[in-house]
């Protein structure tokens, strides 16, 4: 790249990041399509549609049913929202929460009605019930013309696939109709055309794509186990407020201000590279949520943040290889060509095992999980973007304007290596300490509360309390004055508040309150507020996130630790690198978990976000020093190998340092300036961000060589002679 091409490219550069920039920020058109005012949020950002159902009968429904039907509900409305709730209200009623809508008439229309649905002969032989059908979605289909045509593809349980061959190898021959009667109404007469084995069916002759969704919507919401009728429907406003939002907002300019500062402190000319790509990211990742109609929430917040923190991780590893190419004697613009081409495989590494486990969970996830996936998938895919080819770019253009001084690159000291191994037994025994007295804090909280941790309402349930004000109060006003007296009365802090729109009403959500604590609460309101007793109702919920969602997440957890583990044993060609990075993320999310243990911190979604976070971060730290490793067995043997990875944990530990720093930063100014909720999930999260880069430095590379040299692989060569210095 000469001079004036390099000119060319800055300008273009600045030209291209002002004009994204300034639709991130204003938008385009009436709508402002594109601008971060328009990127969907969570109920907790933005509120939504809360609709409640009843159960029809007179017999109080089993618990078996209902957890069914919320279950297979909560699949309906990720259809609108991967962040909607769905959870049971007293014994009979089953509420849905759903963000970012504001027509609850809407949702309701293509939610459809849930009701009764069957599948008949033409003799009224009920041949599937609406139970029979897991899934049914509207497509298209190339017809005998060579036409797309729309369709209802549906796809039925085990049970369903046998009835379903019985009944359609008799109606085959005869090209009879099965008719699906919904509520009592013919809805759809498809003829058969042939006899179906394998638990999938089409339906064909609509006729439209809007007729066919219509049919899709009413065969899924009529496949529940039990039938229900819409009792009440509220739009329901943020619960965390705007000027939690704005906090939020506040915090991440900050953080990302003083991590600019920082790069440029520290990295000079490559810091100012790394800067400007930094805010092509952000302005990529506003637009994408936009283009993805990605529901934004705290969780999502968090694989954001996690995602900027690999961001800085790739720059810091690159501007790193420079200055030591640089220390060897080459030129800075050689330096920059071989110092990219030696960070490759470390960031690619580290993204994929973290990718990874983002597609498993996003897959297979629900609910929060899978709105933390998506955010997080999407923010890897740009960080690596803006890191190798955006970063690059602006470095290779600031060289051919003539920034070419070595002194504006630095140049690597030669460290003498820290012999880390010799500490190995220090470092294991201080491990095992705080795990152990995370479970005798488990075993206390037991004992006292019954339960090992302080489980939010969102694990456990609690009550949901409705109270009508005298006057309309604004959610800053609530937060302020409100919850905080029901904090005293529950002696929790994690109260949840939503504002029912266009009224005075107020939802207050709680662990489960007794009748004591109930009327208390009831005296408050009247004493403090004005409020009439008649204006306040209170019902018992049920948790958020189901058991079903927690086996899901758990499955989703070990299936991509295992994906990640067989990735690692394939690229390092040696399975105790990845034994050992699963052994540091078992160990991570242990002292994690007894941190919560022992501050009590709330266990609710953001607990769950804020695992995973740390499993991600962990991960992406070990996979940098282990690469490191690998390159100087390639470089130097394996003769002393306990030199050798005290060498290499030397060799990385700036990088350790500098990008646990610059994510810790965007954290903690996320905690100092947020409200209370937001302080629970950031503080575990600084937390984990501590506890990673000390597993990553200490236990990984220390794990590797006792397993190296206690458990012998088939290697090539000499036998391996462990020596410490």
């Amino acid at each position: 790249m000469n001079k004036k091409k390099g000119i060319f490219t800055l300008i273009a550069f600045i030209v291209i990041l002002a004009g994204l920039g300034y639709v991130s920020v204003f938008g385009v058109g009436e709508n402002k399509s594109g601008s971060a005012s328009r990127v969907k949020q969570g109920l907790d950002l933005a509120g939504g549609v809360s609709i409640t159902y009843q159960v029809v009968g007179e017999e109080e429904p089993s618990s078996a049913d209902m957890s069914d039907t919320i279950y297979k509900l909560q699949k309906r409305v990720e259809n609108y929202s991967t962040e909607a709730q769905v959870y049971q209200e007293g014994s009979d009623r089953i509420n849905i929460e759903i963000p970012g809508v504001s027509d609850a008439n809407a949702v309701l229309e293509e939610l459809g009605k849930p009701g009764s649905l069957s599948f008949q002969d033409s003799a009224g032989n009920v041949v599937l019930e609406g139970t029979d059908v897991s899934d049914a979605q509207a497509g298209y289909q190339t017809n005998s013309l060579g036409n797309q045509e729309p369709v209802v593809q549906l796809t039925l349980t085990e049970n369903g696939k046998i009835k379903f061959a019985e009944a359609t190898k008799k109606a085959a021959p005869t090209r009879d109709i099965i008719y699906i009667i919904y509520d009592g109404s013919v809805v759809s007469a498809p003829a058969v055309q042939s006899e179906i084995t394998d638990g999938s069916a089409v339906i064909t002759g609509m006729g439209s794509f809007e007729e066919a969704e219509t049919l899709a919507s009413t065969i899924r919401i009529g496949g529940l186990k039990l039938q229900l009728e819409e009792l009440r429907s509220n739009v329901v406003g943020a619960q965390l407020g705007s000027e939690a939002i704005n906090r939020s907002l506040t915090a991440g300019a900050i953080g990302m201000a003083i991590v600019m500062v920082f790069m440029i402190a520290v990295y000079w000319i490559p810091g100012v590279a790394s800067s400007l790509a930094l805010c092509m990211y952000v302005v990529l990742m506003i637009l994408l949520l936009n283009g993805f109609e990605i529901t934004l929430t705290l969780p999502g917040i968090a694989g954001i943040i996690l995602s900027i923190g690999m961001a800085v991780d790739a720059n810091v590893i690159i501007f790193a290889r420079i200055r030591e190419e640089i220390a060897t004697g080459k030129t800075v613009k050689s330096s920059i060509k071989i110092g990219f081409q030696k960070a490759l495989s470390a960031i690619l590494d580290g993204n994929i095992t973290t990718l990874i486990a983002a597609a498993v969970l996003g897959f297979m996830g629900s609910g929060t999980i899978k709105g933390f996936a998506q955010t997080l998938a999407l923010g890897i895919v740009i960080s690596m973007f803006t890191a190798l080819v955006v970063t690059r770019l602006i470095l290779n253009a600031f060289y051919a304007v003539g920034l070419q001084s070595e002194k504006l690159f630095g140049r690597a000291r030669d460290r003498k290596p820290v012999n880390f191994l010799s500490r190995k037994a220090v470092f294991f025994t201080i491990s095992i300490v705080l795990i152990v007295a995370g479970f005798v804090f488990m075993g206390v909280n037991k004992g006292r509360t019954g339960q090992i941790l302080n489980y939010s309402l969102e694990f456990m349930g609690g009550t949901s309390t409705n109270v009508s004000f005298n006057e309309n109060l604004s959610i800053e006003d609530i937060d302020a004055n409100v919850v905080p007296m029901i904090e005293k009365i529950t002696g929790d802090g994690n109260v949840q508040t939503q504002k029912v729109q266009g009224s005075n009403e107020v939802i207050f959500k709680t662990r489960t309150l007794n009748v004591d604590e109930r009327e208390e609460l009831n005296k408050v309101m009247e004493e403090n507020f004005g409020v009439d007793k008649e204006k306040i109702t209170a019902e018992t919920i049920s948790s958020t996130i189901s058991g079903e969602m927690r086996r899901e997440a758990v499955i989703a957890v070990v299936i991509a630790t295992v994906c990640m583990l067989i990735y690692i044993w394939f690229r390092f060609k040696d399975i105790r690198f990845g034994a050992s990075a699963v052994a540091a993320l078992i160990h991570d999310v242990l002292v994690v978990l007894a941190f919560y243990a022992a501050v009590r911190v709330s266990v609710g979604s953001t607990f769950i976000a804020c695992m995973l976070t740390i499993v991600g971060y962990s991960i992406n730290a070990t996979i940098v020093i282990f690469d490191r490793i690998r390159e100087n067995i390639g470089l130097e043997g394996k003769s002393d190998l306990s030199g050798l990875v005290n060498k290499s944990i030397t060799q990385t530990l700036t990088r350790s340092i500098f990008t646990s720093l610059t994510t810790f930063i965007m954290v903690a100014v996320l905690y100092i300036l947020v409200v209370s909720s937001m302080r629970e999930f950031a503080l575990p999260l600084m937390v984990g961000i501590i506890c990673g880069t000390y597993s990553s430095v200490c236990i990984t590379g220390a794990l590797w060589f006792v397993l190296r040299t206690k458990i012998k692989g088939k290697t090539k060569g000499a036998a391996v002679k462990a020596k410490s210095r």
